[in-house]
């Protein structure tokens, strides 16, 4: 396979226009950052990108040397992160709320849909997507109905019943990146139930139909690059009657610290199910990551990443392993015949950094990763099979 120059970011990006890319292109794009060679485990946790960096820099230093007025700073940042974050998902600035993860965000809308009823939840999704469900049913919430596999049109439509109030599913799925139609379950589902999508394998890197989601939760430590300790949790007006503030505290609260006596109402969309201030240098990280995705364009980042897993793909099944993709920026093989353990440390042999689970290897790629890497990947899969040894290169 030949190399590509234009492929390999910078080991040392600029730090001076971090905030100024716009929409300047793949190289400044690239240039922005510097994860380990062979590092292909995105799915797990994506090395920020410069933007990401600066920002917290700018925070350690500001928490060092300012007091309480520092948090007028990230009380900006804040509402800077919330108008990205609406404009990514095609909702209102007041529509979004910021929470500290996507098992936070999960675990709010689970609390918060009003039943009684029925949720269907995909019993082979990550389980942060599986466990608010049930953690809420056994305090009086909606019954939990599994579907089988990954969750298309056809698994639902015979689950759907009166009863269904929600649908919970992953936009893509952490184990084989298998990427939900969206859409059509929403459609399927109709205007009176709500779609609550764990979006954390996709935003950013893998478009969905994200309009046809009702409720979104993704945080930022994955193919958004933007580190720990925040999330965002859009939910959408059009199902406000069904949807109330679960696990809502103060910050959630209209004027919570006014003269009114309590209780207050609450805020609108996401904000509602904030239970407290998040973490201000998490949010700023957070918008950074947001910032870069949207001015980049995720259609762009998406072509790149799959680039680079069609390339792998290509030189692990010429290699003699089973492959599985499904247009995502996830994808897993395995060596037929092989102990799954002994390919997996063949590949971390080879410098490759990849995740085993289950009979499976999960590799998941960004932008910035080398399509040279694709070759090792394939050298160290013949050796395996060989049974030789792969030194790290």
């Amino acid at each position: 396979m030949n190399s590509s120059a234009a492929r390999v970011p910078e080991s040392k990006a600029s730090l001076s226009d971090s905030v100024a890319l716009g929409r300047s292109g793949v190289q400044a794009y690239l240039a922005r950052f510097a994860e380990p060679d062979g590092y292909l485990d995105f799915a797990r946790f994506g090395p920020v990108s410069s933007d990401v960096a600066l920002v917290l820099e700018r925070a350690a230093t500001t928490v060092r040397v300012r007091g309480w007025d520092a948090l007028e700073e990230y009380d900006a940042a804040l509402v800077r992160a919330k108008a990205v974050a609406g404009e990514l998902l095609g909702c209102g600035e007041g529509e979004v709320g910021l929470v500290s993860s996507t098992s936070h965000g999960l675990a709010a809308a689970a609390f918060g849909v009003r039943g009684p009823g029925t949720v269907v939840v995909a019993r082979t999704d990550f389980p942060a997507a599986v466990y608010p469900w049930l953690r809420a049913a056994e305090r009086g919430g909606l019954a939990v109905r599994f579907a089988e596999g990954p969750l298309t049109a056809d698994r639902l439509r015979p689950l759907l019943d009166e009863s269904v109030r929600a649908v919970a599913v992953c936009a893509v799925d952490a184990g084989s990146g298998f990427v939900a139609p969206v859409g059509e379950l929403k459609e399927l589902m109709g205007a009176r139930r709500v779609l609550v999508v764990d979006a954390v394998q996709a935003l950013g890197a893998t478009p969905f139909d994200v309009e046809a989601a009702d409720v979104v939760a993704a945080g930022g430590q994955k193919f958004l690059r933007a580190g720990w300790g925040a999330a965002v949790l859009a939910v959408r007006e059009r199902v406000a009657e069904f949807v109330g503030p679960g696990i809502g505290g103060w910050a959630g609260v209209d004027d919570p610290i006014g003269d009114a006596p309590h209780p207050h109402p609450p805020r609108p969309g996401g904000t509602a199910h904030m239970f407290t201030n998040p973490d201000g240098p998490a949010v700023a990280a957070l918008g950074a990551g947001l910032r870069l995705a949207l001015d980049t364009g995720v259609a762009r980042i998406h072509a790149l990443i799959c680039e680079v897993v069609d390339a792998i793909a290509d030189a692990a099944r010429a290699a003699g392993a089973e492959v599985e993709t499904h247009g995502s920026g996830i994808m897993r093989l395995r060596m037929p015949g092989i102990d799954p353990t002994r390919v997996h440390t063949a590949l971390a042999d080879a410098g490759l950094t990849t995740t085993l689970r289950g009979t499976w290897i999960r590799i998941s790629p960004h932008a910035s990763s080398r399509l040279e890497l694709a070759d090792r990947i394939g050298d160290a899969l013949r050796g395996v099979s060989a049974g030789a040894d792969i030194k790290t290169r």
